[in-house]
């Protein structure tokens, strides 16, 4: 995809706002569902053990239609790329907008407190900004972490201070699975790529890999993990590379296609996933 200008700051400032806000109604209206008889649809096979995998619950499509909606009035020539619908309004524009209303769904329709509204914003392919409501935080408490390029990672408004205890000697890694991971890490697996985003962003993961992610899951959370100054590896062509933005292929030409293996964390953290993962 060819660089283009960078968009005016003013710009940027606008379209993090949005997104805080849209981060903010997704919240609210899935603490607003949660726990309730939500109807519930599963996108998975009917091979025995491909059965009752990858659910969506009738939130999910409730939060990505408002979130829509108000985005084809706030900005209506830019594209959105949403996990539940095809629509695409918008398409060819420089802009897109990535959203998944709930990333972790299947922690979300069984109670279990590690799922997230997260929506990231592409210029070119190029993360600019991102905002992610989290139903968990450094914080104790729901939230949403944003940043947009140029300015430092936010939680609620206010900055996030990074502090790293000397004292601890094994830190944190969110994996697909524990099986062959070596080194000074204990693994984590939430189910939510985007809250684990947000917790590398935040420092209370050093580092996490995905095995194969989707660009809604992971659109904003990227750009946390940038405005933290922490490094992004996607791997493609098989090897490992800095992430500088999505980029379409000839396989895949849609960037809704978008799927790859990804590391985000610290920088030194990343260098040491990828040596494992090669």
């Amino acid at each position: 995809m060819a660089d283009r200008n960078p968009p005016p700051t003013d710009v940027l400032e606008s379209i993090e706002r949005t997104a805080v806000e849209l981060a903010q109604v997704a919240g609210a209206e899935i603490v607003t569902a949660l726990g309730g008889m939500m109807a519930v649809k599963y996108k998975s096979g009917s091979a025995e053990d491909e059965q009752w995998k990858d659910p969506v619950s009738e939130v999910d499509n409730h939060v990505e239609t408002l979130i829509r909606a108000r985005l084809a009035e706030r900005f209506p020539d830019h594209e959105i790329i949403g996990e539940e619908m095809d629509e695409r309004g918008g398409r060819g524009s420089d802009f897109v907008w990535a959203v998944d209303p709930i990333d972790g769904t299947a922690n979300f329709v069984n109670g279990f407190p590690m799922f997230a509204a997260t929506i990231g914003v592409l210029h070119a392919g190029k993360p600019v900004a991102g905002a992610v409501w989290c139903a968990t935080s450094h914080a104790l408490r729901s939230g949403v972490y944003h940043a947009r390029e140029g300015s430092a990672l936010q939680f609620d408004g206010q900055p996030v201070a990074i502090a790293s205890n000397p004292a601890v000697r094994r830190r944190l890694a969110g994996v697909p699975n524990a099986q062959g991971l070596v080194g000074a890490w204990d693994a984590r697996k939430t189910g939510s790529a985007a809250i684990e985003c947000a917790l590398v962003a935040s420092g209370a993961l050093s580092v996490a890999r995905f095995a194969n992610v989707n660009l809604w899951d992971i659109a904003g959370g990227v750009a946390l993990v940038l405005a933290s100054g922490g490094a992004v590896q996607c791997f493609e062509d098989g090897v490992w590379a800095p992430l500088e933005r999505f980029n379409t292929t000839e396989a895949a030409p849609d960037l809704r296609n978008w799927r790859r293996p990804l590391i985000v964390g610290r920088t030194d953290a990343v260098a040491d996933m990828v040596k494992l993962a090669a």
